[in-house]
C-alpha cells in the first residue's frame, strides 16, 4: 500500500489538515509522546528516536512528502501514524483530499 491510498480513506477517519507543515509535525510528535509508553520495544520509546523521526516528518513534509510511521505496542496491537499531503499527492495527483 502506499501512503497517499490513505486518501483514499473516508473523511471521518482523518483527525487532522493542516496547510502548515510545522502543525502537522507537532500533531504527530504529540500522538508518538503520548503511546511512546505503549511501546513494545525499548528503542522506539527513546527520546532522541522519538525527536529524531520529528525531524525526519518536518524535512520530508518540507519537499510535499508524506509520512508513515508503525510502531508495535505492549498489547497485540499496532499503531499507524500517517501524515499525508495532498491538492496534489506527489505519488497520486489525481486523488483528491479526503477533507477540506
Amino acid at each position: 500500500m502506499q501512503t497517499a491510498h490513505w486518501l483514499l480513506k473516508p473523511a471521518g477517519v482523518v483527525r487532522g489538515t493542516w496547510t502548515d507543515p510545522e502543525t502537522a509535525v507537532d500533531w504527530l510528535t504529540a500522538r508518538l509522546a503520548e503511546h511512546a509508553p505503549r511501546f513494545l520495544s525499548p528503542q522506539d520509546r527513546d527520546a532522541r528516536r522519538l525527536a529524531g523521526q520529528g525531524r525526519a516528518a518536518r524535512e520530508r513534509l518540507s519537499w510535499g512528502g508524506d509520512v508513515s510511521l508503525g510502531h508495535y505496542l505492549n498489547q497485540p496491537l499496532f499503531l499507524s501514524l500517517a501524515l499525508v499531503t495532498c491538492s496534489p499527492n506527489r505519488a497520486a495527483p489525481a486523488l483528491p483530499c479526503p477533507a477540506p
